[in-house]
């Protein structure tokens, strides 16, 4: 008997849900009524809740583009992360899953695999490596994270406001946020982490 749907029809559909409601707004009921059909239904593709949960993660990690392994290591890692930034940044409801979940689908596999390969090409020592990786990989996905509000610059300006003579470094570092963005911050800091690993590198 053919299935009523695929994962990743279930999967679109739960992100879908999570996008225009909210993470909380994730059950197998309000899946099923999403979908047009009935609750037990989805226990033929899941088992419980944290299965929808991965679903969503899956659906968000399959947006990173596959990309090949290119002579520069410096360029994957940096691609990846970009790309990383850039399908988290466009759901920031399912940002939790992601931060918790992101090792448990195989497109996440599949994007985590890209940046160690990656890294393993910039002449590492193994420990050297991992801690490259979690940086990197933290730096994505924090800064997805940290680009989300919808007026960034309003908020530097208040939070300079508040830390006003007091806080003068605070204030200081404010104001210059009120003339940058998300994806000027982005690069930059993505270009320090790749100078900081090209000089741990053989």
């Amino acid at each position: 008997m053919k299935a009523r749907f695929t994962r990743d029809e279930i999967a679109a559909t739960a992100l879908e849900l999570v996008d225009a409601k909210g993470l909380a707004a994730l059950s197998m009921r309000s899946l099923a009524s999403a979908l047009g059909t009935g609750p037990m239904t989805l226990y033929n593709y899941v088992d419980d809740k944290e299965g929808l949960e991965e679903l969503v993660v899956t659906a968000v990690m399959a947006a990173v583009p596959a990309y090949k392994p290119s002579a520069n290591w410096r360029s994957d890692v940096e691609r990846i992360a970009r790309g990383i930034w850039t399908a988290v940044g466009k759901h920031p409801a399912a940002i939790p899953l992601v931060l918790t979940r992101r090792m448990s689908s195989p497109a996440g596999f599949a994007v985590i695999d890209a940046l160690i390969a990656a890294l393993g090409r910039a002449g590492l020592e193994e420990e050297s490596r991992l801690a490259a990786f979690r940086a990197v990989l933290g730096f994505a996905l924090g800064s997805a994270q940290a680009g989300l509000g919808d007026d960034n610059r309003g908020a530097a300006t208040r939070i300079g406001g508040v830390a006003g003579d007091v806080y003068p470094n605070v204030a200081a570092l404010a104001k210059v946020a009120q003339q940058s963005s998300p994806a000027t911050e982005f690069t930059l800091g993505i270009t320090m982490l790749l100078d900081g690993i090209a000089m741990r590198g053989r």
